[in-house]
């Protein structure tokens, strides 16, 4: 098992639907909610239990997305949380990595939306584990990047998202927020959040202005990115035996496995693309050229997607198939 293991986390993947805060790690969650009860901020006697659950139920995960909201109003704390969630899709040989964050106003430490992405951003920069590649022409902090070492590389997009409460204008401001920081990583607008709240026409004008712009844009609706532990945690699925992923892989349907928030289903894209393998029927050739055939579909330039092919045809020799 371990060595089976050990194939399924070599094999390269690309992960293109990831929520920066829901894939935080189970210890750092902990460690920050003992804070925030000491603090006085919250009862840490009511979410313990549940952060240190696995299996945990759809209430036992909107409590901790309430958790989560709390924490993530601290700079100091989004960078951390950016840093290791970086970190962990690279060690599980995750090379390209989108990941969808909504930018977070807080007043009363002074936090804007601006200065909110600023930490995330400062969160891709902390990264030494591997070299991470997230903007043009950039050379980060403690990076190794072209300077001839043999580090490990990750390319990380960002698409900031647009929250179905907001209003227009706060989806136009995120918007312009995505522009101004296309230097630094961001490549398009996600419209995320309860799906029966809000109306279409309030974020029509800004996913609009968005395209005009040249950002690209993906929607919480009816994607192509299937994230197999979520749906059933959610119960947006009763079972895998009548998930669609069947029919879709079957009628070559453009998919992509993803693991929606890891931290919060307790999963990892490496266990996605087990639990796919083995409910489909599917073996490693198959699930290899999965993963390849979501190259077609990321937020990139042709040379990233040339320098990503090539790493999949590089493994294609090499693992055991």
């Amino acid at each position: 098992m371990e060595r089976e293991m050990e194939w399924w986390i070599s094999m390269p993947k690309v992960e293109l639907h990831a929520h920066l805060n829901g894939s935080i790690r189970d210890s750092t969650l902990l460690e920050l909610a003992k804070a925030l009860g000491e603090k006085g901020v919250i009862l840490f006697s009511d979410v313990e239990h549940v952060i240190r659950k696995n299996d945990r139920s759809l209430n036992e995960v909107f409590k901790l997305f309430d958790l989560i909201h709390i924490i993530t109003t601290d700079h100091t704390t989004v960078t951390r949380i950016t840093k290791e969630v970086v970190e962990d899709f690279a060690s599980e040989n995750v090379i390209y990595l989108e990941l969808r964050t909504t930018p977070k106003r807080n007043e009363s430490i002074g936090m804007s939306k601006r200065s909110y992405m600023e930490a995330v951003v400062k969160g891709l920069r902390a990264v030494d584990a591997v070299d991470v590649n997230f903007a043009p022409h950039y050379l980060g902090e403690g990076n190794d990047i072209c300077n001839g070492t043999t580090k490990k590389k990750i390319f990380v997009r960002l698409l900031l998202s647009i929250d179905r409460r907001e209003t227009t204008a706060d989806a136009m401001e995120t918007v312009k927020l995505a522009l101004e920081m296309r230097d630094q990583g961001v490549v398009g607008i996600d419209l995320s959040g309860n799906p029966t709240v809000g109306d279409w026409m309030t974020f029509l004008p800004a996913l609009k202005f968005a395209r005009e712009q040249g950002l690209s844009i993906t929607l919480h609706c009816g994607e192509v990115e299937i994230c197999l532990t979520s749906n059933i945690r959610t119960g947006s699925i009763s079972s895998l035996d009548v998930h669609h992923f069947g029919d879709l892989y079957h009628a070559k349907h453009p998919l992509i496995l993803c693991t929606d928030d890891s931290g919060i289903f307790s999963t990892s894209l490496s266990g996605e693309y087990i639990l796919a393998a083995s409910s489909f029927g599917l073996g490693k050739k198959e699930m290899l050229e999965l993963g390849r055939n979501a190259i077609e579909f990321i937020f990139a330039d042709d040379e990233i997607k040339r320098e990503l092919r090539e790493a999949f045809d590089s493994a294609a020799g090499t693992l055991e198939l």
